[in-house]
Order: structure tokens, then C-alpha cells, then sequence
């Protein structure tokens, strides 16, 4: 973990004004927890102004960008380039895993948390972005470290803004002419802390199995797999 909060915003091209804001939006609610009476504020406050301007800015980008199509597409689009997986994304493009103050607890999660966490970060500095330089470097800032790091004609052309349990579903109806059904194969630890995992069936073939906090992610990462599979 680093706090040379000065380093992170050369790395993102931004010359703030007042650096607080920026560690302030690299500060998790647990790190806070474990160090009271440090004066330093939580960055969940900046993380939902930054959750705005980053959709008003992607929104803006996609409406240019794609001016024929409807608006159910546009929002599909927009769920795509500003979900967990792209922020993740660009979460590590700009080395934020680095800077994020976090509990030793938290610190040792690496798994799906952790990106809930970075993703979350990203908001709030793009939040810190626009509180400290305003709507021009924010949207600046999102373009060269989202939009040039996702590739929106990809997803729109491979139809990956679509989930994949739809996308698989698509898929095997065109090319086997079978609708694709889901089986709980196995349930693991506490009620507050399940874990499902789950088959995904051609007919009584099984194709994939996925595990997840809920059968529905469970059911999600089952199609995903299935899709590599099957290259579809």
C-alpha cells in the first residue's frame, strides 16, 4: 500500500488542487474503523457523486457515438462500460490496488470484494476529479482511462453488453435448437455465507458448472464457461 497520494495523481494526469480529496477517495470505510481518530472521511460520499458524473459522461459519449440507436440499447451499453468488470479494468490500468486504504481484513481479500472495492474507488476519484478540477478533466479523465481502455465496438459487435446466461441461451437455441437449463449441484457453508454451485444442461449433457454467493451468479459464470466451450 502506498500513500504518496502525489505519485497516483501523475499516474492519472491530474494536478490536483487539494490532494485530500484524492486520498480521501482511496480511504475504504474499514481502513477508517481500524485507525480512528485519524480525521480522514470514507470515500462512499464521493464515490455516488463520481457514479454520477461518470454516467452522465459515458452517457453523452455513447448518444454521439451511436446516434441510431434506441434508447434500450444505449443503456444496455452504458451497463457494460460502467459495470464492476470494466472498473476493475481500470482500476488496474492506473494501479489503484496500490493506494486503496483498506483493514488488514480487507486487504487480504483478492477475490470478487476486492473489485467491488476498486470499482467503487474509481468512482470516487472521478468524484475527486470533478470536485477538485471539474467536468472538462473528469470527463478527460474517464476518456483515456475507460473509454480507450474498454472497447465499446467490441462489446456492441460480440453483443458481450447482453449477459452471458442470455447470450448462451441465444446461442444454443440457433445452433442446437435446445433452451439451456440450470441445475444446483452443490450447496456449501453457513446460511450467511453460501455458496452455490451450479451446472448449466444441453438436454442431459452438462456442458459447465460455476459457483457463486447466489445461484444467480452462480448460474452467470456456469454460462460464461459455457460459451468458451462451446466457442460460441
Amino acid at each position: 500500500m502506498k500513500t504518496d497520494f502525489e505519485s497516483l495523481a501523475r499516474k492519472i494526469g491530474v494536478e490536483f488542487t487539494d490532494l485530500a480529496l484524492l486520498r480521501m477517495a482511496c480511504t475504504h470505510r474499514s481502513f477508517l474503523n481500524e485507525n480512528k481518530g485519524t480525521g480522514l472521511e470514507h470515500n462512499e460520499r464521493m464515490e455516488f457523486l463520481g457514479d454520477a458524473v461518470l454516467e452522465l459522461i459515458v452517457t453523452s459519449f455513447l448518444f454521439k457515438k451511436y446516434p441510431h440507436k434506441a434508447e434500450g440499447e444505449l443503456t444496455a451499453f452504458r451497463s457494460a462500460l460502467v459495470n464492476t468488470v470494466s472498473l476493475t479494468k481500470v482500476a488496474e490500468h492506473i494501479g489503484l490496488n496500490d493506494f486503496i486504504l483498506l483493514s488488514k481484513g480487507e486487504a487480504k481479500d483478492l477475490g470478487r470484494a476486492r473489485n467491488i472495492i476498486l470499482a467503487n474507488a474509481v468512482e470516487a476519484v472521478i468524484g475527486a476529479v470533478y470536485l477538485d478540477q471539474g467536468y472538462n478533466t473528469a470527463a478527460n479523465f474517464i476518456s483515456e482511462h475507460l473509454l480507450n481502455v474498454i472497447d465499446i465496438d467490441e462489446i456492441v459487435k460480440n453483443k458481450t453488453w447482453i449477459d452471458a446466461k442470455s447470450r448462451f441461451q441465444e446461442k444454443a437455441q440457433e445452433k442446437v435448437g435446445i433452451t439451456p437449463s440450470y441445475k444446483t449441484l452443490k450447496e456449501t457453508g453457513p446460511d450467511h455465507n453460501k455458496q452455490f454451485t451450479l451446472g448449466v444442461f444441453l438436454g442431459d449433457v452438462q456442458i459447465a458448472t460455476g459457483t457463486g454467493a447466489s445461484k444467480q451468479e452462480a448460474e452467470q459464470q456456469a454460462a460464461e464457461k459455457a460459451l468458451e466451450i462451446k466457442k460460441w
